[in-house]
This record gives structure tokens, C-alpha cells and sequence, in this order.
């Protein structure tokens, strides 16, 4: 069955995906560490995790197939849920494949390298997520449903 999968603890665009999963009819799983505010529909699903290290990450992960759209930020888990043949989506509307994570993977670990050798030097993360980013991820995953469903 095709399904959304969000993880969720710090997903900007929850509203977003509700009114897809709405107008599409595709059920939604919010999958977070600790419980969440979510509508009550039954289109959408509250999966609440243990507070252990990835566990959220895991059950995406664990629970992605090719019938699964997985939306995170997150580019270890999208790597893991590409490789179980997911379709994954940034919150900004980018989409992840198989010929961009290794890029994004590598580019992670070169950041984090620079970012632990800063020395009182901060070096940024992402961007600020901006109004542009809300409104591109809007039709990301309804050309991704439109896609699994052929």
C-alpha cells in the first residue's frame, strides 16, 4: 500500500503533508520520539518510538519499500531508505535518488569534519528553511504519488 512516512521531530512541513495525504487519499505515518499534536483522521497515523538513538530512524527505515514516500531531512536515513527502494523527499521539496545520496553523503562527513575543527570558528548548517521551500516541497510528493501510482 502506498503510504507517506515523516520524521516527524523536526519536519517543517507536517501541515503540508496532512492536506496531501487528504486530498490524495494516501494514509500518513508521523514517526517521532515522543508523542506530537496530530489531526485526528484517519488518514494519519501517530507512531511514537523509544527515546533510544535512532530509533525513530529505524522504523522508517525498517518499514520503507517501494510503495513508501519518506520525507526527512536527514541524509543518513534517506540513504538507508533509498537502498529499501523508497521515493525521499527533503522537506524543502528536493528530492533524494540513488545517484545524489552518495553526494550528499560524502558532503555530510566532509561538514562534519570542518564543523568539529572549527575551533571557536562557527561553520554553518543548512540554510534557514524559507517560504520558496514550503512551496516547492507542496507538489514534490503529489508528483511522487502520481509517479507510484503507474
Amino acid at each position: 500500500m502506498l503510504r507517506i512516512l515523516v520524521d516527524a521531530d523536526a519536519c517543517p512541513v507536517k501541515e503540508e503533508i496532512y492536506r496531501v495525504a487528504w486530498r490524495t487519499d494516501v494514509p500518513v505515518a508521523i514517526v517521532s520520539n515522543s508523542r506530537m499534536r496530530v489531526p485526528d483522521h484517519p488518514l494519519v497515523k501517530q507512531v511514537t518510538v523509544s527515546d533510544g538513538f535512532d530509533a525513530a530512524d529505524d522504523w522508517i527505515a525498517d518499514n520503507s519499500d517501494g510503495r513508501a514516500i519518506v520525507v526527512t531531512a536527514d541524509i543518513l536515513l534517506a540513504d538507508r531508505c533509498i537502498k529499501a527502494g523508497a521515493t525521499v523527499l527533503a522537506p524543502n521539496g528536493k528530492p533524494f535518488t540513488a545517484s545524489s545520496i552518495g553526494t550528499a553523503v560524502a558532503t555530510r562527513a566532509i561538514m562534519a569534519d570542518l564543523r568539529a575543527g572549527a575551533m571557536g570558528d562557527p561553520i554553518g548548517g543548512p540554510k534557514p528553511f524559507a517560504k520558496e521551500d514550503r512551496s516547492r516541497f507542496l507538489s514534490a510528493p503529489d508528483a511522487a504519488i502520481v509517479r507510484l501510482r503507474r
